[in-house]
């Protein structure tokens, strides 16, 4: 029997994650509420199945409901993190804990009300509603903590295994799931009177679930997602595709990418491109380098000899920051006379390498009407040292960008207020 129960537990584990993992791949087609809506409609059952139901395995007592269901969300959690990002992870753990505390109040308020049995032995049972409503509201707390904790240890231990994705992946699993282990536990213990012997069983089981979520994991990261199972074309008999499909195509035309004046790519597909980036080149273990670009004292260029040659100059320090930039490079007209180049698999010193070679290519090339040197300044910042959104790295390398203005313009800050002078 307890073989069966085992093996049951891990095709539930294999099953959770191959459907869960499908919904999240697929996200860009069918949508990301596809997955966060299955993320969370489980969250009755799993904690029902923690409080009532338990099963015998080889090495002790447990419940699939938190040692397969509840472990496979959180690891679902830190790939959400992995591919999009820590303000998509929020919104499902925000909306669980609101939708947890609102059961628990509706259930409170149903008791004023005299009911009746329609069906002979079906009476409602708010004192069981109100329980698991409490056991729920614990549970996503707890779910909070979780998150914030696995996603924190995960970026953490990127600075000493960055490339081992899996291994991190891994083992945030194992430390994070052993605290939520003793937390839940202590719920069951104080309002279900759960015996302390499950404790054991229960942490083991969710030790054995984050050892198959994590091959699981690494499969579907080096089989899969890297080497590319493509998506489907777009089915004639999604009515919903069918109805939006002109709304995306006006939405295209009207988000060309590309800035009228430059020609470069402009900011609108800086905000599309630069998160998927990050989040991309996070995920795979790789960094990225941003560096912001200043055109030097440009006012006095407008001021002095006009607006027209003033676009005259920004024309020309786009065309030699084009012509210098690698394939891999992309570069973003970020607003006036503000560039950003996104460089992907790009650390910290070789951003500041290819900074100052712009800088200096900038400087040497570029001129106003009177002969004079068009320079810029630049601010670096790197994925993971720095920060780990895109729009958080933007913020330090703007930074950095008015600490090089301040240091006297024409020259590259990066970390530890290094500047590379001109």
């Amino acid at each position: 029997m307890e073989r069966v129960n085992l093996a049951l537990f891990v095709v539930e584990a294999v099953a959770y994650f191959a459907i869960m993992v499908t919904l999240l791949h697929f996200s860009q087609r069918i949508g990301l509420g596809v997955f966060l809506t299955a993320l969370g409609v489980m969250h009755f059952m799993e904690t029902y199945l923690a409080a009532v139901f338990y099963v015998a395995l080889p090495f002790g007592i447990v419940s699939p409901g938190s040692s397969v269901f509840f472990a496979g969300k959180l690891m679902m959690i830190l790939m959400l993190y992995l591919k999009e990002d820590a303000a998509t992870v929020r919104q499902p753990i925000y909306g669980l804990f609101l939708g947890n505390i609102l059961t628990v109040s509706i259930a409170w308020f149903l008791q004023f009300h005299v009911t009746v049995e329609v069906s002979p032995g079906r009476g409602a049972d708010v004192g069981f509603l109100k329980e698991m409503g409490w056991l729920m509201v614990w549970g996503t707390a707890l779910l909070y903590l979780d998150s914030l904790g696995i996603i924190l240890l995960y970026e953490k231990l990127g600075r000493f295994i960055q490339r081992w994705v899996v291994l991190r992946f891994m083992f945030s699993g194992f430390v994070l799931l052993t605290f939520d282990q003793v937390g839940f536990f202590a719920a069951l213990h104080y309002f279900l009177g759960v015996p302390l012997p499950v404790f054991w069983g229960g942490w083991l089981a969710k030790m054995l679930s984050v050892c198959i979520y994590s091959a699981l994991f690494a499969f579907y990261q080096f089989a899969i997602r890297r080497h590319g199972a493509t998506l489907a074309q777009r089915s004639v008999g999604d009515v919903f595709n069918d109805l939006t499909f002109r709304e995306r195509y006006h939405d295209l035309l009207s988000r060309s990418g590309r800035d009228i004046l430059t020609g470069v790519l402009d900011r609108s597909r800086m905000e599309i491109e630069g998160p998927q980036l990050v989040r991309g080149g996070m995920a795979s273990g790789e960094v990225a380098t941003i560096l912001l670009f200043d055109a030097d004292n440009f006012k006095d260029v407008n001021d002095r000899f006009g607006h027209l040659h003033g676009d005259e100059v920004l024309k020309a320090v786009a065309g030699q920051l084009t012509a210098m930039l690698r394939p891999t490079d992309r570069l973003f007209r970020f607003g006036g006379e503000e560039f950003v180049v996104l460089s992907a698999r790009t650390n910290h010193a070789e951003g500041l390498l290819l900074a100052e070679h712009l800088r200096w290519q900038v400087a040497n090339t570029v001129r106003n009407l009177e002969g004079h040197p068009i320079t810029v300044s630049v601010g670096v910042a790197t994925t993971g040292s720095d920060a780990l959104s895109f729009n958080a790295l933007l913020a330090v390398a703007d930074d950095r960008l008015y600490e090089a203005k301040r240091s006297g313009r024409n020259c590259v800050v990066g970390q530890n207020g290094r500047v590379q002078a001109a």
